[in-house]
C-alpha cells in the first residue's frame, strides 16, 4: 500500500451521517489534531476532525487497507486469478486461510465499488449466458449469469440458487429430497428473478437494448418485466461451435476464463466456495481484473476490455487500484448489487450467515 504523505488533504468527510461526507468539497471545514504513532511505516500517521458532525478521523481512514492489522490486499489480488484455493495461499503468505477468507471478502466490495464508479451506460450489444457451479456442496448447483458486450466489457453479474438437476442415482435422488425437507427447495423462478436485477441495474432508464443468449426458457420471461426497455432478443444454439464467430463468443470466453483462473469454478474441485457470496465477492476481483488489468491478448500485450470500449486510456495496475478506499454511500449501488455488498446472499445449508455490519471498515 501507498504511504499517505503528512501534508494530506481529506477529499470529505468519512462519517456516512455527515452532510459533507457527499457535500460539496469546497463548504467543508476541518481541522488537524495531531498524530498518532504506530509500529509499520508510515509510523506518524496525522488526525483530523469534522467542524461539522465532529467525527475524528486520520489518513488512514481512506485508506483500503484501513482497519486491517496484516493488509495482505495487493498479494491477494494476484493469488486469487491464479486458480489457487484460500489453503493454498494461506500457505505461501504464511497466514491463517481466515484471515485470507476476510481479505478476499474485503477486496471484492472494493472492487465491486471500483467498477459502479467507471462502469459505463450499456450503448453496444450484449452476450447474457448462465454459467454453473455450486456451493456448500454439489446438491446446492448455483447459476451465475455474467452481461459482456461485443468489446469484451464485462458489465456486471448476479447468481442465483438452483436445483440439482441431471442425472442421478436413487441414493442421490434420496439425499436431495432429504436436503430439500429439512432446507427447503430452490425459488424455480430464481433465474427470472435475477436475469431481471442484472439487466435492471445496467440499463435502469429506457433505452434500446439488443441482447444475444442462448435458448433458456427463464431469458424471454426476464425480459418481459423489463417494460421499459425496448430489446431486440436474439437466440443462438449452445450447439453451434463456439468460435469467434459465435455471437455469444464474448461471454463464452469469459466463462473459459472464470474456470481457468478460479479455483472455485473449476468443476471438479476441493476449492469450491461453501457460500454463494463468497464465490460471487472472488468473482469481483477478476471482472476488474479483466475489465482494466489483463491485455485482451496475452501474447501482443494490446489494450484492455475497458479501453477498446473508450472508458479508460490506459491500464491499471493492482497498487493503483487499491491505492484509495471506496464508500459506498458516495458511489452508489444499484439493489442487486448493494444486497451483494452487504453480504445479503444466503446459504440455506449453512447455520450462520454472517452479513457485513462493519461501521468504520469497508
Amino acid at each position: 500500500m501507498p504511504d499517505f504523505e503528512q501534508d494530506f488533504i481529506p477529499p470529505h468527510c468519512p462519517n456516512p451521517e455527515c452532510h459533507f461526507h457527499k457535500g460539496e468539497r469546497q463548504l467543508w471545514h476541518f481541522v488537524r489534531i495531531g498524530f498518532y504513532p504506530r509500529a509499520r511505516a508510515p509510523h506518524r500517521i496525522r488526525r483530523f476532525r469534522c467542524c461539522h458532525c465532529r467525527r475524528r478521523f486520520s489518513t488512514q481512514t481512506f485508506a483500503s487497507c484501513y482497519w486491517l492489522k496484516r493488509p495482505i490486499l495487493g498479494e491477494l489480488f494476484g493469488r486469487l486469478l491464479a486458480c489457487s484455493g484460500y489453503r493454498q495461499i494461506a500457505r505461501a503468505l504464511s497466514c491463517s486461510p481466515h484471515l485470507v477468507l476476510g481479505q478476499t471478502a474485503r477486496l471484492g466490495r472494493h472492487c465491486l465499488l471500483f467498477h459502479q464508479e467507471r462502469r459505463p451506460p450499456v450503448q453496444e450489444p450484449l452476450s447474457l449466458d448462465t454459467f454453473v457451479g455450486f456451493e456448500f456442496s454439489q446438491y446446492a448447483p448455483i447459476g451465475v449469469h455474467t452481461a459482456v458486450g461485443r468489446s469484451h466489457f464485462f458489465y456486471g453479474f448476479t447468481a442465483s440458487e438452483l436445483r440439482r438437476s441431471g442425472a442421478m442415482r436413487a441414493a442421490q435422488k434420496k439425499r436431495r429430497a432429504w436436503l430439500e425437507r429439512r432446507h427447503g427447495r430452490p425459488d424455480p423462478r430464481a433465474v427470472e428473478r435475477d436475469v431481471t436485477a442484472l439487466l435492471g441495474a445496467l440499463c435502469p432508464a429506457p433505452q434500446p437494448l439488443e441482447l444475444h443468449t442462448d435458448e433458456h426458457a427463464d431469458y424471454p420471461r426476464a425480459l418481459k418485466r423489463l417494460r421499459h426497455l425496448s430489446v431486440s432478443h436474439h437466440t443462438i444454439s449452445s450447439r453451434i461451435a463456439r468460435t469467434s464467430r459465435n455471437p455469444l463468443f464474448p461471454v463464452n470466453l469469459l466463462d473459459l476464463l472464470v474456470r481457468h483462473s478460479s479455483a472455485n469454478h473449476k468443476r471438479e474441485t476441493i476449492a469450491f466456495s461453501k457460500r454463494r457470496q463468497s464465490a460471487i465477492e472472488r468473482l469481483w476481483v477478476l471482472l476488474v481484473w479483466r475489465n482494466y488489468v489483463k491485455s485482451f491478448s496475452e501474447r501482443r500485450r494490446d489494450s484492455t476490455p475497458a479501453m477498446q470500449l473508450g472508458v479508460e486510456s490506459r491500464g491499471w495496475q493492482p497498487a493503483e487500484i487499491l491505492a484509495e478506499r471506496r464508500f459506498v454511500e458516495r458511489v452508489g449501488l444499484p439493489q442487486a448489487w448493494r444486497e451483494q455488498y452487504d453480504r445479503g446472499l444466503t446459504t440455506r445449508y449453512l447455520a450462520n450467515n454472517h452479513r457485513h455490519h462493519l461501521r468504520y471498515a469497508s
